[in-house]
């Protein structure tokens, strides 16, 4: 080959690999700053006097005098909201008590006219028994149709009154003198400013799909709700609110570091993330347990003991294929084999979803620790036996030392991996909803993880689009896991890499 044509594919070969390098990094650019940033939101927003009160009263957080004195400010800028409503409720019970005793003295005319029409009748004055039957009809036709608008007034004004009041509870929290209801998420309003904002639109536009067209999708059309009240008590309520929210909200900018630590409370609507972290932490922990020994030492036997043949080819084939086997399988054979036929636990556990992952990354860290010894310099080994070392005694302290940073990579490529699986464990070890588990609960108990709840939140909450700051936190903290080992494994390779280096 000429030499300008060597120095020419030398040169297209660069460029490729440096338009790789830049490719990579603008997709792990796109893909990890909606993470960061949305996860952030997590860590750091605008929380409101709702976010500290579920502070105060939840997790005893907060100084309670200097919140009271809050509080009181703020239930002041909220009477007029409250009153309104009670003023509207009063107004409209009224005006059904009125309706409702007019129809009632209707009914009790018609009776006595009934009464007196039989009468008259048995007296054989049927003309006039016939003039007050014919007012007997008058009065309970009137009564029907005042029954009629009765319901038609119930309709116009109890049901849009219903919703709004419904709007209005999950906004500010119950009303005053209310009964507290059972569900915590019920008991407070929007703990987060962008929250807030989104129930306010709610409160003041109602939405309703027109599907007129046959021929497009339906259409979202918003109508101001005040037009539901026009004219009644209500009817400044709105403006108010809107002028008043963030009087009666006081959104303050929150650090909320103990995302991390908290418990969540009522499914992950209020809290934290502790217990999933602390769950993926024993799985991942667990996994390499089970899994280092087991892929060093096979990898030790295939390297420096075994002798090339049928079996240990076929051997090699095998853990090439277990490589690329697809996550699911691992978990449905953690569930038939690991609980089902031996019975690590009686049901779920850390331990079966640890054993589960092992296997799973088994195969990555015998090709990589394999690949590390092989590429240790041969006159190591040799330059150890001809000072009559034994070959364990080689193996141990010469050749491992020396595929040390190879293996760690391996290794760190594997914690990653189990770190951040979802099938294996759902079958082994997840649940949606768990405390955080002492180490000894991990041999019996199932755990909460990252990755099973980041999809669990994501697709089978109740309340899916009010706790999205909680999704992409979990998401952020699960990447800054992964981020944390492989940095930590870069330094002590590093580390280890100048110690061999003397």
């Amino acid at each position: 080959m000429r030499l300008e044509t060597r120095k020419l594919l030398d040169k297209a070969f660069s460029g490729l690999g440096l338009i790789a390098i830049a490719v990579m990094g603008i997709a792990l650019l796109l893909i990890l700053t909606p993470i960061v940033w949305r996860g952030s939101k997590a860590f750091v927003f605008k929380g409101t006097i709702e976010h500290r009160r579920v502070m105060l009263e939840q997790f005893d957080r907060g100084n309670p005098d200097k919140f009271t004195r809050e509080y009181t400010e703020i239930t002041a800028a909220r009477a007029p909201i409250y009153k309104m409503m009670e003023d509207f409720e009063a107004e409209t019970i009224a005006q059904i008590s009125s309706m409702e005793s007019q129809m009632d003295a209707k009914k009790d005319r018609a009776k006595e006219l009934k009464t007196a029409a039989r009468a008259l009748k048995s007296d054989g004055k049927a003309d006039e028994a016939d003039q007050l039957e014919a007012e007997e009809d008058r009065l309970k036709d009137e009564a029907k149709e005042l029954k009629s608008r009765i319901k038609e007034f119930k309709t116009a004004r109890t049901e849009p009154y219903d919703a709004l009041h419904e709007a209005i509870r999950e906004l500010l929290g119950p009303m005053p003198g209310q009964r507290t209801p059972v569900l915590l998420r019920q008991q407070y309003g929007q703990t987060r400013w962008d929250r807030t904002l989104v129930k306010l639109h709610e409160v003041l536009y109602t939405e309703e799909w027109d599907y007129s067209n046959a021929d497009a999708m339906g259409v979202l059309v918003e109508t101001p709700r005040v037009k539901q009240f026009k004219g009644t008590r209500l009817e400044p309520f709105f403006q108010y609110l809107e002028e008043h929210i963030e009087e009666m909200m006081r959104p303050k900018t929150t650090f909320y570091w103990q995302f991390i630590t908290d418990k969540s409370k009522d499914s992950h609507i209020f809290g934290g993330i502790w217990p999933e972290v602390l769950g993926t932490i024993y799985l991942t922990l667990g996994a390499m347990i089970f899994a280092i020994p087991m892929g060093v030492i096979a990898a030790i036997y295939l390297c420096e003991y075994a002798k090339e043949g049928r079996v240990i080819s076929f051997l090699r084939i095998c853990i090439s294929t277990l490589a690329g086997v697809p996550s699911i399988v691992f978990g449905l054979f953690g569930l038939a084999f690991f609980l089902n036929t031996i019975q690590v636990s009686d049901s779920k556990s850390v331990l079966a979803g640890s054993l589960t992952l092992s296997l799973l990354v088994l195969p990555t860290i015998i090709r990589s620790s394999e690949e590390a010894i092989l590429a240790v310099p041969r006159a190591y080994k040799e330059a150890a036996l001809g000072l009559g070392a034994g070959r364990w005694h080689t193996v141990m302290t010469v050749i491992l030392p020396a595929a040390l940073p190879g293996i760690l990579t391996g290794i760190v490529i594997s914690m990653g991996r189990a770190a951040g699986e979802t099938a294996p464990i759902i079958f082994t070890a997840a649940v949606s909803v768990g405390a955080p588990l002492k180490i000894w609960e991990t041999l019996s108990q199932p755990t909460p993880a990252l990755p099973w709840n980041i999809y669990n939140l994501c697709t089978e909450h109740e309340a899916v689009d009010e706790i999205r700051h909680v999704q992409y936190g979990m998401v952020f903290t699960l990447v800054a896991i992964v981020l944390l080992l492989n940095l930590f494994a870069i330094l002590m390779r590093a580390r280890i890499s100048k110690k061999l280096r003397g």
